[in-house]
Parts: C-alpha cells; sequence; structure tokens
C-alpha cells in the first residue's frame, strides 16, 4: 500500500515540476518571501500614558510568503501571512491556540488588451485587464488609499478592478460588496462587520456567550452599557473605525501632461444601518442586559469623496517637485449623520543631492464644539497609510481615530541618503493644531495647540535582502491634547516616548 501512495506521489511530483517548467518557459514565475520583526518601546504611543501607567515593550512579526506569476494574458498572485506578537503563543502550541495564519492576497489580472505585446492579434486599446480577488488598492501618495504596510497586518480589499490604459490616460473603475454569510438559511444580505469576542461581560457584570447577530457594547471596564463602544477583537480598519463597508465603488483616473501629473478620485462607500438591541440574562438572582447594535435594518449610509491631486515636478535633474490636492466628503457617515467635511494637502520637496528638504501641511476638517450644526464636518482619510503623513506616533487618523474637532497639521522634513543608497536618516517635525474649536471642563474654548512631534528614523541595508531600521519619536503635547483623546485633564503624561527596531528580510527564492 505504501510503495503505491510513493509511486503516485512522485508520479505527481514529476508532472508538477514538468508543468511548472513548460510554464515558466512561455512565462515569469517569482516566489519571495518576508520576515520583518519590530521590536517597540511604547510610553504614549497612539494615545497619551495616563499618569502611574508603566511604559510597554513587545516584539511583533510579520511573516509573509509571495507568488507572482506573469504570463501574457495573465498576472496571479498569491500571498500567505503569518502576524503575532512573540511569546502570544504557548511554546509547544495545539489546536487550541488558534490560527494566525491568514490570506493577506489572492488575485488574478486578467490581460484582454495589450499592444505592446505581439502575442495579441487585435487589441482596441493600448491596455485592457480585469483584476479579481483580494488585493491592496494603492494610488498616489496613499492619502487616501493605501496598503497600510506599516501595520502588521496591513491593508488588503475582496474587489474586482476594471483597468485601463490609452493614450497615456490610466483609468480604473472598481468595486468590492462585504457578506459573511453564504445565505443559507439566511434572510437578506446584512452584514455584520466586525470581528467580536466569543463572550463578554452584561450589565452586572456577569461573563455570557456573545448574543449571535450582535456586535455588544461595553465600557471602559468591559461591561455592558447602552452608550458604550463596540467590544471588537481586531478593529476593521485603520482611523478607529469599527465598521467595515457593505460595498465599495470607486473611479479613479491620471494623466501625465508633460511632467506634471493630474490626478482624481470619486469613491463612495456604503454602511449597514444598525439599531440598539438588548438581550436579557438571569445568572441566579441577578438580571443584567447585553446591549448592542444589530446591523439588520433595510437601506445603507451611503458616503462619498472626490477631488484631485496635481503633481509637477521641475528642473533639469527633476530635484523640485510640489504636489497639491483637494477632496471633498459628502452623504452620510456610516453613523447615518449628514455629512460636510474637506481635506486640503500641499507639499514642496527640493532633492539637489544627498539632502532632500520637503515642507507642508495637511488640513482635515472637523467638527465645531460650538456650533449647533447636526451635520458632521469630519473628514475621514478613507483607506489610506495615516503612517506616513500625520507622525510616526500614530495620533491621528490612526488606531485611536481622529480628533472631533479635525486637524491642522504644518510639519518639516529633512532626509539624508547615502551615496551608495544603503544608509539613510530622516527628521521630521510636525506641528499639530485643531481645524475647529472645542470646549473645555468649563464651556470655554480650548488652545488650537496640540503638541509637536519629532520624528528620527534612520535605516541601513545590510544585504540585497535585508534593511535595519530605527525609530525614535518625541512630542510635546498641550493639555488640549488630553481633550482631543477625551482624557481628563491632569491625569496623562505630556512628553510621550515612542522607539523601534525593526528588520525587514525579503530574500527572493525563486524568479524564472
Amino acid at each position: 500500500m505504501y510503495k503505491n501512495v510513493f509511486k503516485q506521489c512522485r508520479v505527481v511530483l514529476f508532472v508538477s515540476c514538468f508543468s511548472l517548467a513548460a510554464l515558466t518557459a512561455r512565462a515569469q514565475l517569482t516566489i519571495t518571501g518576508q520576515l520583518r520583526p519590530r521590536g517597540e518601546l511604547r510610553d504614549g504611543y497612539v494615545t497619551l500614558q495616563t499618569l502611574g501607567n508603566k511604559d510597554a515593550a513587545f516584539i511583533s512579526q510579520r511573516t509573509r510568503l509571495t507568488l507572482n506569476y506573469k504570463w501574457s494574458h495573465l498576472i496571479f498572485q498569491t500571498s500567505i501571512q503569518d502576524v503575532r506578537l512573540w511569546g502570544q503563543d504557548a511554546s509547544t502550541i495545539t489546536v487550541n491556540d488558534g490560527s494566525r495564519l491568514s490570506l493577506h492576497e489572492a488575485w488574478a489580472e486578467i490581460i484582454l488588451s495589450n499592444k505592446k505585446d505581439t502575442s495579441f492579434k487585435k487589441s482596441p486599446f493600448d491596455y485592457f485587464a480585469i483584476k479579481i480577488g483580494r488585493q491592496e488598492i494603492t494610488y498616489d501618495d496613499e492619502h487616501l488609499l493605501g496598503p497600510s504596510d506599516w501595520l502588521q497586518q496591513a491593508r488588503r480589499h475582496d474587489a474586482i478592478v476594471l483597468k485601463l490604459i490609452q493614450s497615456g490616460w490610466l483609468v480604473d473603475l472598481g468595486g468590492a460588496f462585504n457578506q459573511n454569510s453564504d445565505a443559507i438559511n439566511y434572510n437578506g444580505t446584512y452584514y455584520t462587520p466586525a470581528n467580536v469576542p466569543a463572550t463578554v461581560k452584561d450589565s452586572k457584570g456577569n461573563l455570557v456567550n456573545t448574543p449571535a447577530g450582535m456586535i455588544p457594547l461595553i465600557n471602559g471596564s468591559g461591561i455592558s452599557v447602552k452608550n458604550g463602544n463596540l467590544a471588537l477583537l481586531n478593529p476593521p480598519g485603520t482611523n478607529g473605525l469599527n465598521q467595515d463597508y457593505k460595498a465599495l465603488q470607486y473611479l479613479y483616473f491620471a494623466k501625465k501632461f508633460n511632467k506634471t501629473k493630474i490626478s482624481g478620485l470619486f469613491l463612495t462607500d456604503q454602511f449597514g444601518k444598525h439599531a440598539l438591541d438588548s438581550v436579557k440574562n438571569t445568572a441566579g438572582a441577578d438580571v443584567g442586559y447585553v446591549y448592542g447594535y444589530r446591523y439588520n435594518q433595510p437601506g445603507v449610509n451611503l458616503r462619498y469623496t472626490t477631488g484631485l491631486l496635481v503633481n509637477p515636478v521641475f528642473g533639469d535633474k527633476n530635484q523640485f517637485a510640489l504636489t497639491g490636492g483637494y477632496y471633498y466628503q459628502g452623504g452620510h457617515d456610516k453613523d447615518g449623520l449628514a455629512l460636510d467635511a474637506s481635506m486640503l494637502t500641499f507639499s514642496a520637496a527640493y532633492s539637489p543631492g544627498s539632502l532632500a528638504y520637503t515642507i507642508g501641511w495637511d488640513y482635515l476638517s472637523g467638527n465645531d464644539a460650538f456650533s449647533s450644526s447636526k451635520t458632521s464636518h469630519r473628514f475621514d482619510p478613507l483607506y489610506g497609510t495615516p503612517h506616513k503623513f500625520w507622525g510616526l506616533m500614530d495620533y491621528f487618523y490612526a488606531g485611536s481615530g481622529s480628533p472631533t474637532g479635525g486637524l491642522s497639521n504644518p510639519y518639516l522634513k529633512i532626509k539624508y541618503t547615502s551615496n551608495n543608497k544603503r544608509f539613510s536618516t530622516e527628521l521630521s517635525n510636525h506641528y499639530f493644531m485643531l481645524a475647529n474649536n472645542q470646549k473645555d471642563l468649563t464651556g470655554n474654548a480650548v488652545s488650537k495647540y496640540l503638541g509637536t512631534e519629532f520624528d528620527l528614523t534612520t535605516g541601513y541595508k545590510l544585504n540585497k535582502f535585508t534593511q535595519a531600521t530605527l525609530g525614535l519619536s518625541y512630542m510635546s503635547a498641550t493639555q488640549s491634547m488630553e481633550y482631543a483623546k477625551n482624557i481628563s485633564p491632569g491625569t496623562a503624561h505630556l512628553n510621550p516616548v515612542w522607539a523601534y527596531l525593526q528588520l525587514n528580510i525579503t530574500p527572493e527564492f525563486l524568479n524564472k
């Protein structure tokens, strides 16, 4: 029996190798890996640290294996990754420890027209393809759409994108539709958009199973309350997002005129409507309730974002570059509030040689605490990479969400890169201010100045596969930052520090 099995395995292996050799003779197959351990020391990362709390230190790691296959009529890519903290699992892991292995990407790009490829007998367009599956969606400088690669888990979308290039114009039309049930014995297409814990404490503190189809609301002590925050195992996105979109559609276009690139975006995302519900729980003499949202209401809350980005380059060596963009956001936010918000971004860069200088300003609108308007003016930078723009300590539009009053952020950066490109170091400064007025506990306006952050990042390429990066950040915050972070005034350290050391190892196992 075992001999027959062994013979069958040899036949399968031989056929697989033969097929692979035949395919690679006409195509390109690349297999790459990534091992990215990162040690961090946190003394006020993302939000101010409460007085009396101690610093935290840990090591996280991303392990990723990516296969990319390119043929004249098809591109296929799949990426498997594992994200965890060192020591998160027992040293002798069992099935009870769970699995953190995930499929980061799995997509195919079906090429239907390509005038540069002679294997196409007829090509009505310079390039036209359909990209479908789990994929990263990235455009321009990643202000609004990007992979958020700083996060060990990164970001991806389950989507379909029509890709067109014609006469220098690039036009992409994309869409996504999310669901967490295959609709067997299920009514409608309601979408409960989060990973919820298996258990939760009811209003009396008794531990109970989380009711099916509900995302519980809890307070800071983990007790279920009507006006609490959603209890999530893993937030579905950046910017403090507690609800993934039900559906998304976008149109992106870009064209380069001489040395000036102009791009535009129109994106609409829809969020399922929810209603407050409660489930009674009796535990002995205690009668408690689990409060939460059920996303089973008809209709969706539709939000749209549109704008332009202009990027001219000047100089005989392209040493001058300007970037300017404006985006408007309207419709309704995920909670159903009417939206009237905007973002303005501008930067000027000068790179004469080893040194590069950048000065810029980002403005993201917010709500005015002294206004009686029921319309939200809080701009949400969608699904971009906030770590790149508003300070490496991620105080804004990252894990902890956006400040109610919006953000005004002038910044300055200087970067040195060695001639052999192996060593680089960058120092950046961010001056954080509220975009709109906020109140203190007495009802008066707080100062709009939130604080200043300094970020120092140094990288060295050990070899062609290994990059080492050391980062150190310091912030001098004001009491206004406490209000912006919903922290009781006078209860937090106002001089947070954060440091990290990261190795990024990206070997190429096969390229043929």
